[in-house]
């Protein structure tokens, strides 16, 4: 089929009058002869549009979400930077004073001890570096798996159709008993330690993540597209993963971020009720249960505070950030 491309007319009302004198053919000075190109048919319609490439560009322009995530990096690093300074002291490490002898207990800040010391002469700023350390460890290994359990127990739990009464039934029993109660009884019979208190709060955080995950799969499990799945065919892992799952990233990375300050907020009322860790392993719960035996002498105040504006930090940090990174995901939010 021949291809004519047309030509610009130098004169509108001359070429208007040619065609309407001579309707049925094609003026050769107004167009001319292109070839045929075959990889120009074949040419179609291109998107670079990529889900979490559009998520990270919705995500930085939250700038009050930038600037947390930035104290929270720099707040990271230095944690683990801060042994490895020159001039550190153990954190367990009882000061005396070279001259006397005797312990240099609750000395306030001062060029030698930063941070001051506590009640028998240990180092405040090692042990709020190592504490933070330690209660950060705890509330991402008890994210970690408070999200892996939850989201595999609820999603078999919302798209299983028989298994739906036996679960609720289990989650009605364990839900009426107190969580702390039971955390109490673990934390009676095994020895304290890191491991007993990330086991305990482990054993019970992934409850309200599993309730959550079945609640929204219910939902949406009985959508078009997933009927449709499961007429063709499907396996139910797959349905779960490329169906449902990504469905709900947004508010699944929301409960993650805020599992992290949630764990060390466990860890911190655990130790202040006497079933946290030994005073041997720093964390923000000792150092918290520490300085508020010592709250209401001015002077001693600060042993207080500093651990609690740095949980608070990462408390703030974390939700700002979650909250910001929830919304990115959504991507109702990806027009650009």
């Amino acid at each position: 089929m021949a291809l004519f491309r047309k030509k610009r007319a130098a004169d509108a009302d001359s070429s208007v009058s040619m065609f309407d004198t001579y309707p049925d053919k094609l003026p050769d000075e107004l167009f001319e002869r292109a070839e045929y190109d075959a990889a120009a048919g074949e040419k179609g319609g291109y998107s670079n549009y990529s889900y979490w490439g559009s998520t990270l560009r919705a995500f930085r322009k939250n700038k009050t979400a930038m600037f947390f995530l930035w104290l929270l990096v720099i707040l990271l690093a230095f944690t683990f930077i801060q042994p490895l300074l020159p001039g550190q002291r153990d954190p367990n490490i009882i000061n005396n004073d070279p001259d006397t002898g005797f312990m240099l207990k609750n000395q306030p800040p001062s060029a030698t001890f930063w941070f001051g010391t506590n009640a028998i002469g240990q180092d405040l700023w090692a042990r709020l570096w190592s504490g933070t350390r330690t209660s950060l460890f705890i509330g991402v290994v008890v994210a970690f798996f408070e999200a892996l359990i939850g989201i595999i127990m609820g999603a078999i739990w919302g798209y299983v159709r028989r298994l739906d009464r036996l679960f609720t039934e289990i989650y009605n029993v364990i839900d009426n008993i107190p969580t702390t109660i039971i955390r109490m009884l673990f934390a009676y019979m095994m020895r304290p330690s890191l491991f007993t208190v990330t086991f305990v709060m482990c054993l019970t955080g992934w409850f309200s993540m599993a309730r959550f995950i079945r609640n929204q799969i219910v939902i949406i499990r009985d959508r078009e597209y997933n009927l449709a799945s499961r007429c063709l065919g499907t396996s139910t892992p797959r349905i779960i993963t490329r169906n449902l799952l990504p469905y709900m990233v947004s508010v699944i990375m929301l409960r993650m971020a805020l599992a992290v300050p949630g764990a060390i907020g466990t860890e911190v009322f655990l130790t202040y009720i006497g079933l946290g860790l030994p005073v041997t392993i720093p964390s923000l719960g000792n150092l918290i249960n520490e300085g508020k035996q010592v709250m209401l002498n001015p002077a001693l105040v600060y042993q207080l505070y500093f651990p609690a504006i740095v949980i608070s930090i990462i408390t703030v940090a974390f939700y700002m950030i979650g909250n910001a990174f929830s919304d990115a995901a959504d991507p109702k939010n990806h027009i650009e």
